[in-house]
């Protein structure tokens, strides 16, 4: 290819351009159109870089042709001679050119010199290579998501080429599972992620790490599956070690573990083979998060389970014999487990478990004791029936009182009296607080403000309407960082943790903001409606379009669904009624 210039026989053009096309599965007048380009760039090196050239080439017969361009001005506007000509010169040529006409000289054929040819190769191979990589990027783009084949080229510094035919992939490090080895000319299977346009280096990016990949080799592998009659709903690995895959069958007559495993394991074992023996876990999806979080955390045995749904946190208890392997070899089988469910998982013991249910009741018998001036006793017996709180006793139905043994109205009215009685006193001296901290009284005039939760705004520097208003939930809440080793770690809010609702904090902060002003009631209203109608969905297992609707009071009633129809407005002032923190 060094070796071309105008001169050169015509059919040698063409079946260059032929062969170089078919070596790269580019169209032939894409070669051609490099072969102009580099026949310009020579002749602008020999005439000068300040002319306008071009060569043309025939598709057909391979004749070449070589011309300097000029445009035609006006005599008074020409300001570069070697691209314009004045009209006056240009019409002793042709009599027939106007001023924006072009005028053609042809030029002579040359050689190409030693340094020329050089350039030209480089141009025409740029451009085959740009366009190789456009046709590559057009036909793979669409092919995301899929399992591809190929033939290992060569590894480079643990990034291992991949020859997948009419193009060539990547699979990097860091995508790769570790410590498999391959070596030139083995064969590979890949899950296709990601096709994009680069100037330099591989643009098709293959996977052997990623979960997807493990999913398409059961589709695969089991019919069911390809089939969609079991759905492969989660999965979370641990390249090369473990994984974790939940499944479930939309068809009640067919176990779905047991359809993954197959007859004598020969399914999963086909998968596992080809994941250079990754053990994998599989577990039954169930739409009870509580009930899938206990499967997903096999073969350890869960005591119990709380969760917490706003954090998205749940807390598992297991017997003491139990937590390591709950937790797993370098904590594998909870970190598996928390990416297959969606959830954060923090194990503890039973003994743990026990002893903090011993310092917390002991905790609840003081304040028992306290605040209704009650014996020991009668306060451990109040906290071992379930009372959390003085405002649950003040407030709780008489009868609830009653079914305890030892106890009738008498004693039930002498309880709630001492209680409010405290809670009274604990109000007043909060308010004496409040005053104190300078937090203004239209403060308190805000809903869901209580004394207490005006101590804690004052102590956090909040004492007007207008600082309330410039709050997020966050600050009221607390949030989630990434800590020292990576981990969420909560930071504490205004308010403790759960006492108040993420929703409740932004319904409270938006009231401030309409008081004071900032926004529209209309917008408050459309916030309730929403935060309603989420509520509500999540309750009916709701798309987030008709989620929308129902905020909207468009998404109307059938003869199916009466429940549909609801009172919006009288969902979400329940929904502010429950934004009072609790005392």
């Amino acid at each position: 290819m060094s070796t071309i210039g105008v001169s050169a026989n015509r059919l040698e053009i063409l079946q260059i351009a032929k062969a170089v096309a078919e070596e790269k599965a580019i169209d032939r007048s894409i070669v051609i159109e490099a072969m102009q380009e580099a026949i310009e760039k020579a002749a602008k090196s020999r005439y000068g870089q300040e002319h306008d050239i071009r060569a043309v080439i025939d598709a057909d017969t391979g004749e070449q042709s070589l011309w300097r361009i000029q445009t035609v001005v006006a005599d008074k506007d020409i300001e570069d001679e070697s691209m314009q000509i004045t009209l006056t010169d240009a019409q002793k040529i042709d009599g027939d050119l106007d001023v924006g006409d072009e005028i053609k000289e042809e030029l002579p054929p040359f050689d190409f010199g030693r340094v020329a040819a050089q350039t030209a190769k480089q141009v025409i191979m740029q451009k085959v290579r740009d366009a190789e990589r456009d046709r590559q990027y057009e036909e793979y783009k669409d092919r995301v998501g899929e399992v591809i084949n190929g033939i290992v080229k060569r590894v480079e510094y643990g990034h291992v080429i991949v020859d997948l035919g009419r193009a060539e992939g990547v699979i990097r490090r860091n995508d790769g599972i570790p410590r498999e080895n391959f070596q030139p000319n083995d064969r590979v299977r890949a899950y296709l992620y990601k096709v994009s346009r680069e100037v330099k280096g591989q643009q098709i990016f293959l996977s052997r790490a990623a979960p997807e990949f493990m999913v398409k080799l059961f589709a695969q592998e089991v019919p069911e599956v390809y089939d969609g009659v079991i759905e492969i709903k989660a999965c979370s690995r641990d390249p090369g070690s473990r994984a974790k895959i939940g499944v479930i069958s939309n068809d009640s007559s067919i176990d779905p573990v047991g359809a993954c495993v197959g007859m004598r394991g020969a399914r999963v074992q086909a998968v596992v083979g080809e994941l250079s023996g990754e053990k994998i876990d599989i577990i039954p999806w169930n739409y009870d998060d509580a009930t899938f979080i206990v499967n997903a955390l096999q073969p350890a045995e869960v005591s119990k389970v709380v969760l917490d749904e706003d954090e998205q946190r749940v807390e598992v208890v297991v017997a003491d014999d139990q937590f390591p392997l709950a937790i797993g070899r370098r904590g594998q089988n909870v970190r598996l487990a928390s990416q297959l469910t969606g959830w954060q998982i923090d194990l503890i013991t039973e003994t743990d478990d026990s002893e903090r249910y011993q310092r917390d009741f002991a905790e609840r018998t003081a304040l028992f004791m306290k605040a209704l001036d009650a014996d020991e006793t009668l306060a451990q017996l109040l906290a071992s029936e379930g009372f959390d709180t003085v405002e649950e006793i003040a407030y709780v139905a008489p009868e609830d009182f009653i079914q305890i043994d030892g106890f009738d109205e008498e004693v039930a009215a002498e309880l709630q009296a001492r209680a409010q009685d405290y809670l009274e006193r604990l109000a007043a001296e909060q308010n004496e607080r409040r005053k104190e901290l300078g937090v203004e009284d239209a403060v308190m005039e805000l809903d869901s403000m209580t004394p207490g939760f005006a101590v804690k705004l004052g102590e956090n520097d909040v004492k007007t309407v207008e600082d309330v208003a410039g709050l997020v939930p966050d600050d009221i809440t607390g949030w989630r960082e990434p800590g020292p080793d990576g981990k969420p770690v909560f930071q504490p809010g205004i308010l403790k943790k759960g006492e108040m609702r993420k929703d409740d904090a932004q319904i409270f902060i938006m009231k401030a903001r309409v008081q004071v002003g900032w926004i529209e009631p209309e917008a408050l209203a459309e916030l309730e409606a929403q935060q309603a109608a989420d509520q509500l969905g999540e309750e009916m297992d709701l798309t987030e379009e008709e989620k929308a609707l129902l905020a909207l009071g468009e998404l109307g009633s059938s003869d199916d669904s009466e429940e549909l129809e609801i009172d919006l407005e009288a969902l979400a002032a329940e929904g502010g009624d429950e934004a009072a923190p609790q005392e």
